[in-house]
């Protein structure tokens, strides 16, 4: 793990890495970070992370993991509750453009859908895929394997095979997105 701002081929000069109380993100080497990402506080982003253009992982009231092969795409928030909640997410998992992730747990593969909010002391099952827009309100356990829409949101089937297969290809691709970048170009 490295705590430097150091230019490299797979962060953008334009990512900003910020202490909060004298605590510096802890972030692999082969974390990719694009353009106007944001990392501050007591944050680990292990081997293989993306996080994405303008998106925030703040951890300044609590911590934040985020697990290896895991993608943060365009947009999207990462906070944690103060003094209660910390924010944990698996390996292997991708979040959506503009979803905010706060204060909870999202376990291992499962897919975060675009503008959907996981809020305070939930904690969504692994394998499970949070469709677009949905909102998992404070304190729901959603099952493993469960696909879930709606505001609030619901559990409407399990995940098929075939919908894993696709969430887990999701996560490889995004891994192959960040080796096209080279910021040590620019």
């Amino acid at each position: 793990m490295t705590q430097s701002k150091g230019k490299q081929k797979n962060r953008s000069p334009l990512a900003s890495i910020t202490a909060y109380q004298g605590i510096l993100p802890k972030i692999a080497d082969s974390v990719f970070l694009a353009c106007g990402a944001r990392i501050s506080g007591a944050v680990t982003l292990e081997d293989n992370c993306s996080v994405w253009f303008n998106a925030v992982v703040r951890g300044d009231v609590h911590t934040i993991f985020v697990g290896e092969n895991t993608n943060i795409q365009d947009g999207a928030i990462i906070h944690c509750t103060y003094q209660k909640y910390p924010t944990s997410i698996a390996k292997n998992v991708s979040i959506g453009h503009l979803a905010t992730v706060h204060g909870c747990t999202i376990e291992e593969g499962c897919l975060i859908g675009m503008g959907a909010i996981v809020m305070d002391g939930a904690v969504v099952g692994a394998q499970s895929i949070v469709g677009a827009g949905a909102i998992v309100t404070q304190g729901v356990k959603i099952p493993p394997r469960s696909l879930v829409l709606g505001s609030p949101a619901k559990v409407v089937r399990q995940v098929t095979d075939e919908e894993f297969e696709k969430i887990f290809a999701t996560t490889m691709r995004y891994l192959e997105y960040a080796k096209g970048y080279d910021y040590s170009l620019s």
